[in-house]
């Protein structure tokens, strides 16, 4: 491993039912079971699944962005990351639709860029081989 250029810290509490907040008060978010998990999903909470995909989506967009900017090209992007949990062999896991619509490059070098996204973000070289991640580019 190498040195941490930056730390993220969170608590949890109370599990899928409690709360998260994060070390620094900028998060302090209140949790429900989704409906889909058998929960109530209580208006104006969250759970570990949007969080993911929150952070996946911007992730991936940063990523997006500079592998553009080393092809020298120059595009306008939007990633959704739709996290889905699901049972497995063993428990739950987790499977990722990404979906980046691209502007400023054909359907072909969206791809690419793609590609190459998805080897260059943190997220996507962190559950490489344990999560199910189906990429869809846009070109436009």
């Amino acid at each position: 491993m190498g040195s941490a250029l930056y730390t993220a810290s969170s608590t949890a509490s109370g599990g899928r039912q409690g709360t998260v907040k994060s070390s620094d008060g900028t998060l302090d978010l209140a949790l429900s079971l989704p409906k889909g998990l058998g929960g109530n999903e209580k208006e104006g909470t969250t759970n570990p699944e949007q969080l993911f995909s929150a952070g996946y989506a911007a992730c991936f967009d940063s990523a997006l962005q500079m592998v553009a900017g080393q092809a020298k090209k120059k595009i306008t992007s939007e990633v959704t990351a739709e996290v889905s949990i699901e049972k497995q062999t063993g428990g739950f896991g987790l499977s990722v639709n990404l979906i980046a619509e691209i502007e400023g490059v054909t359907q072909e070098e969206a791809e690419d860029l793609m590609d190459k996204a998805h080897k260059a973000c943190p997220y996507s070289r962190a559950i490489e081989g344990n999560v199910e991640v189906n990429k869809k580019a846009i070109g436009k």
